[in-house]
């Protein structure tokens, strides 16, 4: 119980200290979001009907369940994540970091944007319900953990700047770095169960939604 106080103190604190950092990374992020739902209606017609045609096969080995085994999907799902906040950790180190780290929040934004808009301007509702279903659960945690990640990259980074160029020494760098590691390390945890959701669930809510949608 204590620990868990604890826990939820830390945490509340850790909002508070970087309340300004957190608004303007979710802003940039659900800018992201609309540039990409935008970027669809940029599309021609032809980049469309071939887009919808690969998604259209995919989709048909879905509801066959002809996907790749549950443990390589899995392993898929965490490996990309893991490497894509992995780089944005080491950027928060690496001093010139910001833009590239404000750039690739912006552009996993416009990806998840761009992914349900592509479904909704070709299926509607159907596309709606299917992007619903294929990519809600494991984002509920991962968009989360970017905005995480991302806060606290940018926030070491601007630390590793204070100290070097205007000799802002405000506390012992080891704790700093250990908090900087743990970020990662509970980042990666939340990972592991985005993961199994996206490999475990999401494939069979989408039959089910296809199956509804052949009735």
């Amino acid at each position: 119980m204590k620990r868990r106080v604890a826990v939820q103190n830390a945490a509340m604190k850790h909002i508070t200290e970087h309340s300004s950092l957190y608004v303007f990374i979710m802003v940039l992020f659900l800018m992201g979001v609309i540039f990409g739902a935008v970027l669809v209606n940029s599309l021609s017609f032809t980049q469309k009907e071939d887009l919808f045609y690969y998604l259209s096969q995919f989709f048909g080995q879905v509801s066959k369940g002809e996907v790749a085994a549950s443990e390589e999907m899995f392993t898929q799902s965490l490996m990309h994540n893991s490497k894509y906040i992995g780089v944005i950790w080491i950027l928060g180190i690496s001093i010139i970091g910001i833009p590239v780290i404000l750039l690739l929040l912006f552009l996993k934004g416009m990806v998840v944007g761009f992914t349900v808009g592509f479904l909704v301007n070709q299926m509607g509702w159907s596309g709606f319900l299917l992007s619903f279903v294929s990519i809600l659960p494991q984002n509920i945690f991962i968009v989360p953990i970017f905005i995480f990640i991302s806060v606290a990259a940018l926030s070491m980074s601007m630390k590793m700047l204070g100290r070097i160029f205007w000799k802002q020494v405000r506390e012992p760098l080891r704790p700093v770095i250990y908090r900087y590691v743990f970020s990662f390390v509970f980042s990666f945890i939340v990972l592991l169960g985005a993961g199994a959701l996206e490999a475990y669930l999401s494939p069979p809510l989408m039959q089910m939604v296809f199956g509804m949608l052949e009735k």
